[in-house]
């Protein structure tokens, strides 16, 4: 017989297990972040997942463009990886226009996002609504900076496509009904986004 000690726990190791699976995928309002995270949720529940077009009205909002990416890095002048993307997703204001050019120090500064109150930190932005680009690092990465150009690269793409979204509906006694609802549009942050997701799931 499972003691509730130990049923406790191995609920813990199941929320834990699903969050370290979903922490890598850079998630947003719309993409194959979103319909990956969807996919796995449905390998626990059965979701029935819905897409709904680019330029769609829901109520006063209208379903945006649809950003996926693939890959980001600054590099300096010696040709090394400042700043990159695919050892934390948050290092890319998410929604970032791709680009892949040389530019100053001076300009670059315009484009960095950083948290000088908690310097270790790499904070989240978003540009969902104003087509730009960004970069996300710690305040220390920043002063680790040298006055000289620099190669940036954001492999995104920013198109008409859909957003995704995953119902499931579960009969009760009554027919009364409780709505459990958790955002999935945030990438790697544990207690913003995976948590929600895990609990809910």
């Amino acid at each position: 017989m499972i003691s509730n000690e130990e049923r406790i726990e191995s609920n813990e190791n199941k929320l834990y297990n699903f969050i370290e699976r979903l922490y890598p995928i850079c998630r947003s309002i719309t993409g194959n972040g979103v319909r990956q995270t969807l996919n796995f949720i449905k390998e626990i529940i059965p979701l029935e997942i819905t897409e709904v077009p680019t330029g769609t009205k829901v109520f006063d909002w209208t379903v945006p463009k649809e950003w996926n990416i693939n890959d980001a890095y600054i590099l300096n002048n010696n040709g090394e990886k400042i700043i990159d993307f695919k050892k934390s997703n948050l290092h890319v204001v998410n929604y970032s226009i791709p680009i892949d050019k040389e530019i100053t120090f001076v300009e670059l500064e315009q484009h960095i996002f950083t948290l000088p109150d908690h310097p270790s930190w790499i904070p989240y932005r978003t540009t969902y609504y104003k087509e730009n680009w960004g970069f996300c690092m710690s305040q220390n990465q920043f002063l680790a900076l040298k006055n000289e150009n620099y190669q940036v690269v954001i492999d995104s793409t920013l198109e008409s496509g859909n957003l995704t979204y995953g119902e499931f509906y579960l009969p009760g006694k009554l027919k009364d009904e409780v709505l459990i609802s958790t955002h999935i549009c945030h990438p790697s942050m544990c207690n913003d986004n995976l948590s929600g997701i895990s609990v809910t799931t």
